[in-house]
């Protein structure tokens, strides 16, 4: 496996797209930053963490996903990676917020950013960034932040977690197009709020609902109050927590 370390990037994402463009680049390449100065989060947020305390980095994927309906399993098997990894160094109550928030009880320590491309001979290579918050201990001005350090009260060895989440992803790749069912199920294990009522926005309104699962395309499965079962995507609704 080809590890790139670096100590500041503007985002470990764009490094790896850049360099893959430049010279193909082996599967599970995966480019480390101490710090981002441009970390990106979903549908455009800011990434941002202190130097040298947290865990920021990207793993290139390809010849995994033989289309672009596939695509919502890669985002299940690494988010499932995740959780699997940090289970593994005896964290617990580590859960998984639609579609890919990473929460330790219902405060945010880490997320996901997975871009894909399609290439022209219809190959799909996907950039997937992981940030996690593991030694970072103040964050203020961001209630719904936390962190390993705080939430297990130590600190913690990152290039040991990052470690163990690229084990945990290459055994879940090979799921992603023999039993993405499996991976799926695991999945729904780890949702955040599945099967309890919370309270959601669509359009400035809110209203109550029970999460009942996730689609195989990625949108959310809502019971409604009316015994109305209705389907969401990822810009539709936001899950209040």
């Amino acid at each position: 496996m080809n590890i790139i370390k670096l100590n500041a990037i503007s985002s470990t994402n764009d490094y790896l797209k850049e360099l893959n463009a430049a010279t193909p680049a082996e599967n599970f390449t995966t480019v480390v930053a101490e710090y981002q100065t441009a970390g990106k989060g979903q549908m455009g947020a800011k990434w941002n963490v202190e130097p040298g305390k947290n865990l920021t980095f990207s793993v290139l994927i390809k010849d995994v996903l033989p289309d672009v309906a596939g695509i919502f399993n890669l985002n299940v098997a690494v988010a499932v990676s995740v959780v699997q990894a940090l289970n593994s160094l005896a964290l617990q109550e580590i859960n998984i917020k639609w579609p890919n928030d990473i929460l330790a009880g219902s405060k945010k320590i880490g997320g996901i950013l997975i871009e894909n491309a399609i290439k022209p001979d219809g190959s799909i290579q996907s950039v997937i960034g992981i940030g996690l918050n593991v030694n970072q201990t103040d964050f203020n001005g961001l209630p719904k932040a936390s962190s390993l350090a705080i939430v297990s009260d130590k600190t913690f060895d990152k290039e040991q977690i990052m470690m163990a989440i690229l084990n945990a992803l290459r055994a879940n790749v090979e799921f992603v197009n023999n039993n993405a069912q499996q991976l799926l199920d695991t999945y729904h294990s780890l949702l955040f709020k599945k099967n309890i009522p919370a309270t959601f926005e669509k359009d400035g309104s809110r209203f109550v609902g029970i999460i009942q699962g996730v689609s195989a395309s990625g949108n959310l499965i809502i019971l409604h109050e009316n015994d109305k079962v209705a389907e969401y995507g990822l810009k539709e609704i936001a899950l209040l927590y």
